[in-house]
C-alpha cells in the first residue's frame, strides 16, 4: 500500500497516534535522564509539569472547556499529586541510581500493584487464579532482573527499586481513586490540574531543599524541552485520540513498547548495559502482566471512560 494510500485509511491517524504514544513515552525515560544532567530532581519535576499544566490548561480553556470547581477541582488535585507528582518524582529521583532503561522494566510492574490495590479496597474487584500467577510471574521476573545486583554499587540498585515500588503504589493508589471518583471535567483539563497540582506541590521543597545548582546546558534544557511537549503534552493528547478510536486491547499494547523503546535508546546514548538476563526477565515480566490484564478485562472495558488519565510515562 503506498504513503498517500495509507493517509486514506480510515484509521490511519488513530494508529499514527498509537505510534507517537509508544515512542514519545518510551522516550520520557531517556529524557528524565539527560534533564537530570542539569536541573536538580525536585526543580525538574516541579517545572516540568508548572509548565505543560499550563500550556495544556490555556490551550482548553481557550478551546471553550470548563473549568472545573468544589469536589471535581479537589479529585484533579489528589490524582495529579499521587499519579504525576509522586510517581514521577520516584522516578526521576530512581534515575539517579540506575539506568533508564532498567527503570521503564522495573515500571512495568504496576498492574500488580493496581490489581492488589484494587483488591485490598472495599467493593473491589477480588484476586482470581490467573491474576494471583501473573502476578507470581511478574515478580520472578523482577527477582530476576535485580536480585543479582541488588547489593552492587552501594545498593544502589536496591534504593532505586524500593523508590520505584513506591512511586508505582502512588500511581496506582491515584488511578484507583480516579476511576472510584468520576467527574465530567473534560480529560485535557483534568490532565492540565493534575499537572498543575503535581508542579505547585514541588515548587516549595524545590525551593527550599539545597539541591545542586541548575546547570544550563543545551542537551539538559533540551531533554526538559523534549519532556514538556512531546511526553506530557503531544503525547497525553496522542493517547487520549487513539484511546477514543481504536479498542483498549490494541491501545495498552504501548506499555509493552514503551520499556523496550527506553532499553533501546538507553544503550544507544549511554550504553546502559542489556544483556540475556535482563532480556529474559523483561520477557517473563510482559508475560505476568499479559495475564493480570488478560484476566482484568472486563473489568477493565467497563471503566474504560473513567480511566482517561495519564498514564504510566505521561
Amino acid at each position: 500500500m503506498l504513503p498517500w494510500e495509507l493517509r486514506a485509511h480510515p484509521f490511519f491517524w488513530a494508529y499514527a497516534a498509537l505510534g507517537a504514544v509508544c515512542f514519545f513515552w518510551g522516550a520520557t525515560y531517556l529524557g528524565i535522564r539527560m534533564a537530570l544532567e542539569a536541573f536538580p530532581p525536585l526543580a525538574l519535576v516541579s517545572a516540568r509539569f508548572l509548565i505543560s499544566g499550563s500550556l495544556l490548561l490555556a490551550a482548553a480553556l481557550l478551546a471553550g472547556a470548563r473549568l472545573p470547581r468544589g469536589r471535581e477541582l479537589a479529585v484533579s488535585g489528589v490524582t495529579g499529586l499521587f499519579i504525576l507528582g509522586a510517581g514521577n518524582a520516584c522516578l526521576t529521583f530512581a534515575e539517579l541510581w540506575i539506568p533508564s532503561g532498567l527503570a521503564a522494566l522495573i515500571i512495568t510492574v504496576s498492574p500488580f500493584w493496581m490489581a492488589g490495590m484494587e483488591a485490598l479496597m472495599p467493593g473491589g474487584e477480588r484476586l482470581h487464579g490467573p491474576t494471583l500467577m501473573g502476578m507470581v510471574v511478574g515478580a520472578i521476573g523482577a527477582a530476576l532482573l535485580v536480585g543479582p545486583d541488588m547489593t552492587g554499587a552501594g545498593g544502589a540498585l536496591w534504593r532505586g527499586f524500593l523508590l520505584l515500588q513506591i512511586g508505582c503504589a502512588c500511581w496506582a493508589w491515584g488511578s484507583i481513586y480516579q476511576r472510584r471518583h468520576v467527574t465530567e471535567t473534560h480529560p485535557l483539563i483534568a490532565s492540565a490540574l493534575q499537572q498543575l497540582a503535581a508542579g505547585l506541590a514541588f515548587l516549595p521543597p524545590a525551593l527550599l531543599v539545597r539541591e545542586h545548582p541548575i546547570v544550563w546546558n543545551p542537551r539538559g534544557v533540551g531533554a526538559l524541552l523534549y519532556l514538556i511537549v512531546f511526553g506530557s503534552i503531544v503525547g497525553y493528547s496522542a493517547y487520549l485520540y487513539a484511546l477514543r478510536r481504536l479498542p483498549v486491547a490494541l491501545v495498552s499494547v504501548y506499555s509493552y513498547v514503551n520499556p523496550v523503546v527506553a532499553v533501546a535508546l538507553g544503550w544507544l546514548f549511554y550504553r546502559e548495559p542489556f544483556g540475556a538476563r535482563e532480556t529474559l526477565a523483561m520477557a517473563v515480566i510482559f508475560a505476568g502482566v499479559a495475564l493480570v490484564k488478560a484476566s482484568s478485562a472486563p473489568r477493565a472495558a467497563s471503566v474504560l471512560a473513567e480511566d482517561a488519565g495519564p498514564q504510566r510515562a505521561a
